[in-house]
C-alpha cells in the first residue's frame, strides 16, 4: 500500500513538473469567412494559423474556409453560438442584433482616420464591448480593420450628395445600414455578402458600399463602373471564437490563442492598409471611374443623416454613444499633442 501511495505521489509530482506543453492538446479550428481566399482578411487568418502552430509546437492549427463556404456572417456567428463552428470574423454591425452597443461603431461619419479607430477599439471602450460577448456564447479576440466604406454603382458617377437618390444599393443586413441609406435617398436592400456579386451582375441591385480592399478583391469592378469616395462609415470586423470551443481549452491553450490573435490583428491592419493604398489605383486601371465628394457635399450627407445619428445614438444607448465620443475626443487630443 505504501508503495502504491508513493507511486501516486510520484505521478502527481511528475505531472506538476511536466513542461507546460503537456497542457496543449491537438486542436484544429475551422475559421469561416465570407471574403475571398486572397483578401487581406484571409491572409491574416493564415498568419494567425502560423502563429498558433508555432506557439503550440504544431499541436494547435486553424483551417481557413473562404468565400462563404461555411455560410455568411450571420449564419456563421450563429454556428459559433451553437458550438458547430469554432471561429469567424463578421462585420461588427452584424453583432448589434445580439448586443446593441456594438452598433455605435458603425454610426455614420464618426471616425476621421484609422488611428482613431485603433485607439478606440484597443482601448477600454473596445475591450468593454468584447467583454459583453461571452454571455451570448462568443469570445472576442480582437478587432480587425475592414476600413472606410465607399459607394459603387453601375448607373452613374456620384458628384453630389443628391446623386445617390434612387439607386438600388445592397447594404449589410442591419437596420442602421438600411436607415442610413434610405435617409440618403437610395433604395436600400439588405442582402448577404455572398449573394452580392450575382445580384449586381444580374441587375437586381445597382450597387453596394464597401472599403476599396473588398471592392478589388471581390472583383466588383467587373460589374460596377462608378466609385465615389464617400467615407460614410468606418467598418471593423470582430475576430470571434465559439465560447464552447474556448471553454474547452486549457489556460495555456487560451493564452496561445490570445497571443496569436494579437499578432494576427496587428498583421491584418498593416496588410489591409497597404492593400487599400494600392487598391484605388488598381480599380482605376480596371476601368472604374472614381469621384470624390467635395467638403460641401460631405456636409450635406451629414445633414441628411442627423435623424439617423440621433435615433441610433439613443437606441444603442446614450451612455454608450457618449462614452465612445468621449474616448474619440481623447484620441484626437493625443494625436494633436504629438
Amino acid at each position: 500500500m505504501k508503495f502504491k501511495t508513493l507511486a501516486v505521489v510520484a505521478t502527481v509530482l511528475s505531472a506538476l513538473a511536466a513542461p507546460v506543453s503537456a497542457q496543449i492538446k491537438e486542436h484544429t479550428f475551422k475559421v469561416g469567412i465570407g471574403l475571398s481566399d486572397d483578401h487581406p482578411q484571409a491572409q491574416a487568418v493564415r498568419h494567425f494559423a502560423e502563429k498558433l502552430a508555432a506557439k503550440s509546437g504544431g499541436k494547435m492549427n486553424a483551417k481557413l474556409y473562404a468565400s462563404g463556404a461555411l455560410g455568411n456572417d450571420v449564419s456563421m456567428t450563429s454556428a459559433l453560438r451553437g458550438g458547430t463552428l469554432e471561429m469567424t470574423i463578421p462585420d461588427s454591425s452584424t453583432l448589434m442584433s445580439l448586443i446593441k452597443p456594438f452598433g455605435v461603431l458603425n454610426l455614420p461619419l464618426t471616425f476621421n482616420n484609422e488611428q482613431e479607430a485603433d485607439a478606440l477599439l484597443d482601448g477600454p471602450f473596445g475591450q468593454k464591448l468584447l467583454a459583453m460577448l461571452p454571455e451570448k456564447g462568443l469570445v472576442g479576440l480582437g478587432f480587425w480593420e475592414n476600413g472606410f466604406r465607399h459607394v459603387t454603382n453601375s448607373r452613374r458617377p456620384i458628384n453630389k450628395a443628391d446623386d445617390l437618390a434612387g439607386l438600388k444599393l445592397r447594404v449589410i443586413q442591419s437596420p442602421l445600414f438600411l436607415d442610413t441609406f434610405n435617409a440618403l435617398g437610395t433604395n436600400a436592400i439588405p442582402m448577404p455578402f455572398t449573394e452580392l456579386y450575382t445580384a449586381m451582375e444580374q441587375g437586381a441591385v445597382d450597387g453596394q458600399e464597401n472599403p476599396p480592399a473588398t471592392i478589388l478583391a471581390s472583383k466588383f469592378f467587373e460589374v460596377q463602373k462608378h466609385l465615389v469616395l464617400s467615407r460614410h462609415m468606418y467598418s471593423a470586423w470582430v475576430l470571434l471564437m465559439s465560447k464552447k470551443t474556448w471553454d474547452g481549452l486549457s489556460a495555456e491553450e487560451q493564452k496561445i490563442v490570445q497571443e496569436a490573435a494579437r499578432e494576427a490583428t496587428l498583421f491584418e491592419r498593416k496588410t489591409i492598409r497597404a492593400f487599400s493604398e494600392t487598391a484605388l489605383g488598381e480599380l482605376k486601371k480596371a476601368g472604374m471611374q472614381i469621384t470624390e465628394l467635395p467638403a460641401a457635399e460631405q456636409a450635406k450627407l451629414r445633414t441628411k443623416l442627423q435623424p439617423v445619428l440621433a435615433k441610433y445614438g439613443r437606441e444603442f444607448g446614450e451612455e454608450t454613444t457618449s462614452e465612445m465620443m468621449g474616448e474619440l475626443a481623447k484620441a484626437r487630443g493625443t494625436a494633436t499633442a504629438k
